[in-house]
């Protein structure tokens, strides 16, 4: 997980590299300073027996604070460098999984949570920013200097140096036990903070249904638990990141205790040299030799987070793509014939959908996919557009295999109008024409009227040009007939109508209708529908049960067969007379 996190660092080594060695020379600058601190106490020491040398102490007054200021300069250079990587990082960041998201399948997004995926491009990637960069340049100065106090500790004194660092092992082996255990607690933080959102998310995307149904109590229910849970692995994950400084303050501590005892036992014994000027320099190197320590005990308990988060980022952008497009043949142009060969396809492995589906369509014909719920119908439309590929058999255009055409190709020459409807905020003109161009006003205009928008965009401030927001309200279908508009400026040889009429109300639907019999002219579609009625001119209607076509005719036809279609056509009068 570690070197999955220390990854991310890599595009930019050279910037890093200049990082590292400014924090070296940082930390050696640094570092000299007791011992120039511990000159100045023997020149002075020196002095009150044989007069003071103030020019001396001038010289090594002056070479300590020029020690200060270069260090504070090159500090200064180091931290700006960190936040441009760290800024230029975190955009990256986000932008290849912005890039990702575009080439995954269809399939992630039916089986994770949105929230769970916001999570990771919002809340993971701040916390790699905010807790693994910002503490990067300062962990590699915080090593050098205790390398550096180490190596002075020695060459002033081996005896006090070694009951340092004996100390200080003491509180290393408290902190490897405290990273051990903060690991998963991390992993376990990040993740309830992405079901957390995804919860939040859910709750915000069906706010009326739960009021409607007075959920609240329900939903808040499910919302404490996982707060609850949230704020489980938060206390815990945060006493052990919080135990590391902890215990290296006390190491700390004990190390003045010991080398105040021990250096006062050395120098009234005359051993190993200890003198007056020793014990202040050890003081100051345990001072210094603490700070790093504390500082790289906090940095590991905040960057155990870091990498619990990058991992879950790169397991966003390790996930299977799309496979790649053949682009072996283009098509600006298709006659709409359509054919799936022997086409079988399931969601789950050993749970088909479709089962060896074998059906022509000729270019031009209206066709009418029908059937009772999770017959397949939205299926064929899946893999009609390539959203999902087939487990067997073939589905071609003009005779051309879809996975000989691009899917940038193949989506120019498919329009599509969902049963869920998709409006961002934007203008009603943005919304309609989206990825078209050179689309003309006269030609915005008449598809508007062709749709019926024209009276809910005539009453609108600005007309075409007014953002759709929630201070404007717009009824659900309006939303439908802006999204039927939508496919309509597109004007593509091949039309997908999955319950296109479903949210607006029988006059409107007549008005639709009508448009899109004059759309359809010369043109295939696929019609998905429930309401029956609304396909009663279509050139060829499938009648689909269990992944199988098993009736195939015009409306007259199937319905003197007296099959299911039939049975579904009735019965939808029947439910209709028993409502009046």
């Amino acid at each position: 997980m570690k070197s999955r996190g220390l990854t991310l660092l890599i595009p930019y080594k050279m910037r890093i590299t200049a990082v590292i060695i400014m924090g070296m020379a940082s930390a050696l600058m640094s570092v000299a300073i007791p011992k120039v601190v511990g000159s100045i106490s023997d020149e002075i020491g020196r002095g009150i027996n044989k007069g003071i040398d103030y020019s001396a102490i001038s010289a090594l007054t002056a070479t300590a604070g020029a020690l200060v200021l270069i260090s504070f300069v090159i500090n200064l250079i180091q931290k700006r460098l960190m936040v441009i990587i760290s800024k230029d990082m975190t955009v990256s960041l986000r932008s290849r999984l912005s890039d990702k998201l575009d080439r995954i399948p269809v399939a992630y997004y039916d089986n994770h949570p949105q929230g769970d995926t916001l999570s990771r491009m919002t809340s993971d990637v701040e916390q790699i920013n905010n807790s693994m960069l910002t503490n990067f340049a300062a962990v590699v100065t915080a090593f050098v200097t205790v390398i550096g106090c180490v190596i002075m500790m020695f060459l002033t004194n081996w005896i006090l140096a070694l009951s340092v660092i004996a100390v200080t092992i003491f509180g290393f082996f408290i902190n490897s036990i405290m990273i051990k255990k903060g690991g998963p607690l991390f992993a376990e933080q990040q993740n309830g903070l992405g079901l957390l959102n995804a919860g939040i998310n859910e709750a915000f995307n069906g706010h009326i249904v739960i009021k409607a149904f007075g959920a609240e109590q329900e939903v808040q229910k499910a919302f404490e638990e996982r707060n609850k849970a949230m704020y489980d692995s938060i206390w815990k994950a945060q006493f052990v990141s919080q135990i590391m400084p902890a215990a290296m303050t006390i190491t700390g501590n004990l190390a003045y205790v010991l080398i105040c005892v021990l250096g006062a036992f050395l120098m009234t014994a005359g051993i190993a040299g200890a003198s007056l000027s020793t014990i202040i320099i050890f003081i100051l190197y345990v001072k210094m030799f603490q700070s790093p320590l504390t500082l790289l005990a906090q940095s590991a308990g905040m960057m155990m987070p870091a990498f619990a988060a990058s991992d879950r980022v790169f397991e966003l952008l390790n996930e299977p793509e799309m496979e790649a497009d053949v682009h072996e043949k283009s098509m600006d142009s298709t006659k709409g014939n359509v054919e799936f060969s022997h086409v079988s396809f399931g969601y789950l492995p050993g749970q088909k959908v479709i089962n060896d589906l074998t059906v022509a369509v000729s270019g031009g014909q209206k066709v009418a996919i029908v059937g009772p719920t999770g017959a397949g119908k939205t299926t064929i439309v899946n893999l009609l557009m390539r959203f999902y590929e087939p487990s067997s058999g073939e589905i071609s255009i003009d005779g051309i295999s879809i996975n000989d055409i691009s899917r940038d190709n193949l989506h120019k020459l498919i329009g599509m109008v969902l049963q869920d409807t998709w409006i961002f905020e934007g203008s009603v003109r943005d919304n309609i024409v989206y990825s078209t161009e050179n689309v003309s006003d006269e030609r915005l205009r008449e598809v508007i009227i062709k749709t019926g928008l024209d009276h809910f965009v005539d009453t609108l401030p600005d007309g075409v040009d007014t953002v759709l927001s929630e201070k404007i309200g717009v009824s659900a279908g309006q939303k439908q007939l802006i999204t039927i508009a939508r496919a309509m400026i597109a004007n593509p040889s091949i039309l997908i109508l999955d319950e296109a009429t479903s949210s607006v109300d029988t006059r409107m639907e007549r008005i639709i209708q009508d448009s899109l019999d004059k759309l359809t002219e010369g043109k295939t579609s696929f019609v998905i529908a429930h309401r029956l009625s609304t396909i009663r001119n279509a050139d060829m209607i499938f009648v689909m049960k269990d992944g199988n076509v098993v009736e195939m005719g015009k409306h007259d036809e199937l319905l003197k067969r007296g099959g299911l279609y039939s049975e579904l056509y009735y019965s939808q009068f029947e439910e209709g007379a028993a409502l009046c």
